[in-house]
């Protein structure tokens, strides 16, 4: 069979038989319904053997849209007599005799586990699980857990400056052309980091007590910020020990824990020491201080030790 394609002029006068039709739709959505998992199930166990499906539910099945309707649907489970416990599963059923989707049970064999679903091109039937339902032997009554699949979003393309969707959707997922972050929406605007690289950043700032004698830097990776500070000599004056010293470094904007204080080590004349590295909720917002030091004489050297990171996203 030589290549094809529609809907084309060239192709049957732009008609598109069901087949083709699914074939090209499939992808054109996720199946299963739309929403998110805090919405009410689904399908809840009904009154006796019976199974509720809710009303206004609408979902997508193979390029095919559903809706259970303004009144909902109530299914009925069949009796179980066998002695075992029987998992049954109410389905999104593509018929592709009839080209419908419906909202159906299917039974399972007791003592067997949930009916497998029935997928792929080659069967009559595609199916998409709404929700187990567990009857027991004897049982004039369903317990219902709730296994819908919810529709995705697609990744959308934004900036940092322009990237709040008015009606955002969870789970929303966005890239932003000028930060290169992958960001996927948590609900009521907030926006959590999938990925994000920003490279390394050379954060040496002027003081006029210290000098930077090995660049300080950092990376933001995933929403975690990891800071090498380097090494820095003491000027003009000797710093008593109850002193405080800010050190040449400021952490940028973007990377500052919005609200807790980083603490470090550093080594100064074979003494330990202690530096702070100040949350952007403070009064020194991404600056470094030295807080906990011996006397340091002019011309001296302090030696960070290993490197801090803490969480921005």
């Amino acid at each position: 069979m030589a290549q094809d394609s529609w809907p084309s002029p060239a192709h049957n006068a732009r008609a598109v038989t069901d087949v083709e039709y699914e074939l090209m739709a499939a992808r054109f959505s996720d199946d299963g319904v739309y929403g998110n998992p805090l919405d009410p199930p689904v399908v809840v166990a009904g009154v006796g053997l019976t199974v509720t499906i809710r009303a206004n539910t609408e979902g997508s099945l193979r390029g095919h849209g559903w809706t259970s309707g303004s009144t909902g649907d109530t299914r009925s489970i069949a009796a179980n007599s066998s002695g075992q416990t029987r998992i049954d599963r109410v389905v999104l059923r593509l018929d592709r005799d009839t080209w419908t989707v419906r909202a159906v049970v299917k039974t399972g064999t007791p003592g067997a586990g949930p009916p497998t679903l029935t997928t792929g091109q080659e069967f009559s039937t595609y199916e998409a699980l709404l929700a187990n339902v567990t009857v027991l032997s004897g049982a004039n009554s369903v317990t219902v857990t709730r296994g819908e699949r919810y529709v995705g979003s697609r990744i959308r393309p934004c900036t940092s400056q322009a990237n709040t969707d008015p009606n955002p959707r969870f789970g929303d997922v966005t890239w932003e052309v000028d930060t290169k972050r992958l960001r996927i929406e948590m609900g009521a605007g907030a926006k959590q980091n999938i990925y994000s690289d920003s490279g390394v950043i050379g954060i040496n700032s002027t003081v006029l007590s210290w000098s930077n004698e090995v660049e300080s830097v950092l990376q933001e990776r995933n929403g975690s910020v990891h800071l090498r500070l380097g090494s820095f000599r003491r000027l003009v004056s000797n710093l008593a020990a109850a002193d405080e010293s800010r050190l040449p470094v400021l952490i940028p904007a973007a990377f500052r824990h919005p609200t807790r204080d980083q603490y470090g080590g550093a080594i100064v004349g074979g003494t330990a020491c202690r530096f702070i590295i100040h949350a952007a909720s403070t009064n020194r917002a991404g600056q470094v201080w030295l807080v906990n030091h011996p006397n340091i004489s002019a011309g001296a050297f302090l030696l960070p030790l290993s490197g801090q990171s803490w969480a921005v996203d």
